[in-house]
């Protein structure tokens, strides 16, 4: 049975949304604010956190970039009213996966839920372990490093690494990228992959303003180049 923490202040949602996870057969523990929410997953082996972007005390962007911080990969979904904010959310401010935009309903929650999780426990194919550069990925124990040091990816930001990796050398599209990646056609625009290759530039590449594994094609897309070109 998945684990999944709810972090949610306001208590009718909270608890809406508890029962209609158990009821899908989720395992859920609730916390009411961010101090508390942050000491469960730290504390705890989830599959999931919920998390609501604004909290009593430590707000859901403080509890989230906390967690990344603390090397904690646990996939993060956003519950957020702030629809002008969630190019800032993804990716790019505080490594979370996915947001729900309040109100929502239940139905897309769950599709969300079982959508990222799918996301997260991917089949590394052919290769458990794979290097370029200075970057050396094991995809079977989610762990990267550069120059021997690690770098902490989220576990959208990890698929994302690994469908390059499987695509070496071809020219992907955004909208390829939304099917292939996160799965499911209500994602909102492509500039969200493009917040997501931008942060995961900002890991991996020596210098992110001139990449030379995650390149740019013009009005296309993006290509993986395992060979630095000279």
């Amino acid at each position: 049975m998945k684990r999944i923490l709810l972090i949610e202040d306001d208590p009718a949602i909270r608890l809406a949304v508890a029962e209609s996870l158990a009821k899908e057969k989720f395992n859920v523990t609730e916390s009411e604010n961010g101090e508390k929410g942050l000491s469960f997953a730290l504390k705890g082996n989830f599959d999931m956190i919920i998390l609501d972007l604004i909290l009593p005390d430590i707000d859901g962007i403080e509890v989230c970039k906390s967690l990344r911080a603390n090397a904690v990969r646990t996939p993060i979904i956003i519950l957020t009213s702030r629809k002008d904010d969630i190019d800032k959310i993804l990716g790019l401010e505080i490594g979370a996966d996915d947001y729900v935009t309040k109100p929502f309903s239940m139905r897309e929650l769950i599709a969300r839920i079982r959508a990222l999780l799918r996301r997260v426990s991917f089949d590394t194919g052919d290769f458990d372990t794979y290097s370029f550069g200075n970057v050396k990925v094991d995809f079977k124990k989610f762990d990267v490093t550069k120059n021997g040091k690690p770098l902490k990816l989220s576990a959208t930001e990890f698929r994302i690494l690994h469908y390059f990796v499987q695509h070496e050398g071809e020219v992907i599209s955004r909208h390829k990228f939304l099917d292939d990646v996160w799965g499911y056609d209500a994602y909102p625009t492509t500039r969200t992959v493009d917040n997501f290759i931008l942060s995961l530039r900002k890991k991996i590449e020596n210098n992110p303003a001139e990449p030379e594994h995650l390149i740019t094609v013009h009005k296309i897309g993006y290509k993986f180049i395992k060979e630095i070109q000279t």
